[in-house]
């Protein structure tokens, strides 16, 4: 859709059509929450204008009159779980508890939405609510001793922003592929036995015996704080 100068209008500033009061009414939002619906129990792969049109009892065709191609779908559920993240408050703290906001912030909206990892570290997320998270986060840092530059702060936002998305992609795959203790050890064990016979890979059989195997959380937490330390002697220098 473009304006009356030619140019292209972004979704979130379109108007929204008329309400048609039959054969059932329709908007932005109520589309977004049957994809969202959608998605949580199928997954992203599943989310086309046709399945959501049809959980509306709507005809595929008349979703273009609020949206024009999927990936403006997938823009709007992006924002509208940014939304979720917003809601949850203001971003307070000095630096580490900010950073540690978002990063928990983030990787609570996956664990809810776990169709929503597949949209980060994409295209950039420019609806109204990943401007305000975004918005957000660099006011928390702004006043924070050691972040005198906006530079300053945009480089800890990515950096964090970098840990938690390969994080919580790690967390879903496992999910996905996960399987009994009892399970993984009947498949896998005799041929990891095998291999750790041959005594060319101690330091996989030292992993077997000895690592602690801790959970997905204290994993997470700990690169995180692995993260924060890092940028700490930075911002130190």
């Amino acid at each position: 859709m473009k304006s009356e100068q030619g140019d292209p209008i972004p979704l979130w500033e379109r108007s929204e059509p008329a309400v048609r009061p039959a054969p059932s009414p329709l908007s932005r939002d109520n589309i977004v929450r049957s994809a969202i619906a959608l998605a949580d129990s199928e997954g992203l792969s599943a989310v086309s204008l046709r399945k959501v049109a049809s959980s509306l009892d709507a005809g595929a065709m008349r979703l273009y009159r609020y949206l024009s191609t999927k990936d403006e779908l997938l823009d709007l559920m992006a924002d509208a779980v940014y939304g979720e993240i917003v809601s949850e408050g203001p971003i307070v703290g000095e630096w580490r508890d900010t950073l540690r906001t978002i990063a928990n912030r983030i990787r609570s909206a996956c664990r809810e939405h776990p169709w929503f990892i597949e949209l980060l570290g994409g295209r950039p997320h420019m609806g109204p609510n990943a401007l305000a998270m975004l918005e957000a986060s660099f006011a928390a840092l702004n006043d924070s001793p050691g972040f005198d530059t906006v530079d300053a702060s945009m480089q800890a936002i990515r950096t964090v922003n970098a840990y938690v998305i390969g994080a919580v992609q790690a967390e879903n795959s496992d999910l996905k592929n996960s399987m009994s203790k009892a399970d993984w050890q009947k498949v896998w064990w005799p041929y990891l036995e095998r291999l750790i016979a041959t005594g060319n890979f101690p330091m996989l059989a030292k992993i077997i015996r000895d690592a602690s195997h801790p959970s997905p959380d204290i994993i997470f937490d700990t690169g995180l704080e692995t993260v924060l330390d890092g940028l700490g002697s930075q911002i130190s220098r």
